[in-house]
């Protein structure tokens, strides 16, 4: 597999701040793609929880 460039990382970056992610919960998510580590891991939404 090949690596993403910068210009795919700031396209990623830019679109879950469009989606309205916090700046902490999209640095854990890349964090967690690099690392695999389970602190990182995304949760779900309070709101997709409930569904």
């Amino acid at each position: 597999m090949e690596q993403m460039n910068m210009q795919e990382n700031a396209r990623l970056v830019l679109g879950l701040r469009a989606a309205g992610w916090s700046e902490k919960k999209i640095n854990d998510f890349i964090l967690y793609i690099e690392t695999g580590e389970e602190q990182y891991k995304p949760e779900p939404d309070k709101k997709e929880k409930a569904e």
